[in-house]
């Protein structure tokens, strides 16, 4: 069976980024957070977010500016806050696990584009899953790179970028992020 360029996307796989699934997807998507940013009932602003999104959990609420690729990828536990200006690539899935809360501008990026100019020239990208745990905490202006997995009770620093994995129960700052204190 042949895989569509967005199961290779979401697997995590080398794909066409330009595809016409893709391509409409990302538009939608576009103008319709065009709109949502704009709405200033948090209720309805929050409602038709989670319409976007793979999953949400209860209590979900997210300032304006919140702005992903395509959605579906996106899966939110329980007791969500995320601040202004959240940004959430997600060509792989982003999961977020309960009673997590990020600080303005936070970035959860998974796209990967080759370090190779040719495969680069070629559009071809590929992309690996951001992990969330449980009860986790996140400072404004974190970055959050590819392939990343954080633990339960994970704290970190504003102004970190978060380039390798960590477990459960640390405090976590820096650029590259490292282990400053167990919780």
């Amino acid at each position: 069976m042949v895989k569509t360029e967005r199961e290779k996307m979401t697997a995590g796989e080398p794909y066409q980024q330009f595809d016409s699934e893709l391509i409409e997807r990302r538009k939608f998507i576009r103008q319709q957070l065009q709109v949502i940013n704009s709405e200033t009932d948090n209720e309805k602003r929050n409602g038709d977010f989670k319409k976007l999104l793979g999953d949400v959990g209860e209590d979900f609420f997210v300032e304006s500016d919140f702005k992903f690729d395509y959605g579906w990828n996106i899966h939110i536990g329980d007791h969500f806050y995320g601040n202004y200006d959240m940004t959430f690539l997600d060509t792989c899935p982003i999961t977020i696990g309960e009673h997590c809360y990020f600080g303005p501008n936070v970035g959860l990026y998974t796209p990967i584009h080759p370090l190779d100019p040719v495969q680069r020239n070629a559009d071809v990208e590929l992309g690996a899953p951001i992990t969330i745990g449980d009860s986790c905490w996140f400072g404004g202006r974190v970055t959050v790179l590819p392939g990343i997995t954080l633990g339960n009770n994970v704290v970190v620093g504003a102004g970190s970028v978060v380039t390798k994995s960590f477990g459960d129960n640390v405090v976590i700052a820096g650029n590259p992020a490292r282990k400053i204190k167990d919780v």
